[in-house]
């Protein structure tokens, strides 16, 4: 495995520069850079949906804290093992639980974190529709960051281009060999801005919604169209058989997105409370409404 990257971006003029995977060691155990950025854009999506919390009544910060360990421990258990079933690569039992030595893929953390967070939203009755429109530009941030672990370890690269921005990288071993990958597409760098701009133009017309789970389905058709283009450019990509999986995931994502967007364009809600619990009574004693066609904010 090696250790360290040699990257430079020779059309744009950046000179050569190497990064170390590992950040630091701490009584003999190596901290990866890695882990140091996904741990930072998890902190980041969390913070996100504690600010969201405010547009939503029957929901509170408390609330996302009870949320968040189960949905992160559930999602990075998910990203190993769609990882490791996708890879096509052995791995013992043991193997299984390294995460630390690599090998996490996003639809995996996706999809098992998703399960998770509905399974809470039933428990503590709240709208999953309403959460998951909280959650989705979290997630989208918490890619756009992580990405840059994936820059870290040399990793996430395209094929071989003759364009201006292509990256230039030498992967250098313990022994000191050096191995040169090639002028690459930063494939990475285009997924985190291209989430970016997803995370941007969502947050511009979040109180603009028209349904509650809008938010959430403009996530899943923006995420899986970019990865869809993104992924047919890398190297490094999961198979099964003749598909790349996170190509054909998202183009179904894409498609499955745009059929329900226009389902519920019409027939989908907006509801006064994100919670399944009846709603305080007002002074005079009736219960106020849980939700309305088309709230005004």
């Amino acid at each position: 495995m090696y250790t360290s990257s040699e990257i430079s971006f020779p059309g744009l003029g950046i000179g050569e520069f190497t990064i170390d995977r590992i950040a630091f060691t701490v009584f003999g155990k190596d901290v990866a850079w890695y882990g140091i950025i996904i741990a930072f854009g998890m902190v980041m999506a969390v913070l996100y949906v504690m600010y969201r919390t405010r547009d939503y009544k029957g929901i509170t910060p408390d609330d996302i804290i009870d949320f968040t360990l189960i949905v992160i421990i559930s999602g990075v258990i998910g990203a190993r093992l769609y990882y490791v079933i996708t890879s096509g690569q052995h791995y013992s039992f043991a193997d299984v639980f390294k995460i630390w030595e690599g090998g996490l893929a996003i639809y995996g953390g996706i999809i098992a974190g998703g399960i998770a967070a509905y399974i809470v939203c039933r428990v503590k009755k709240i709208r999953p529709q309403c959460f998951f429109d909280m959650l989705a530009p979290a997630v989208m941030l918490g890619q756009l960051i992580g990405r840059w672990g994936n820059f870290c370890n040399g990793e996430a690269y395209g094929a071989v281009t003759e364009l201006p921005w292509g990256m230039s990288l030498t992967h250098i071993y313990p022994s000191g060999q050096e191995t040169f990958v090639g002028i690459v597409h930063p494939t990475f760098l285009y997924e985190s801005l291209w989430n970016l701009v997803g995370f941007i133009l969502i947050n511009i017309f979040y109180k603009k919604r028209k349904f509650d789970g809008q938010i959430f389905l403009a996530y899943v058709g923006w995420y899986g169209f970019g990865r869809m283009l993104i992924e047919g450019l890398r190297q490094d990509s999961l198979w099964v058989g003749p598909f790349r999986i996170s190509q054909v995931v998202g183009f179904l994502s894409f498609v499955a997105a745009a059929v329900l967007m226009a389902v519920f364009w019409k027939k989908g809600k907006r509801y006064d409370s994100a919670s399944l619990k009846p709603l305080e009574s007002t002074d005079d004693g009736e219960e106020s409404s849980q939700n309305t066609d088309d709230e005004d904010e």
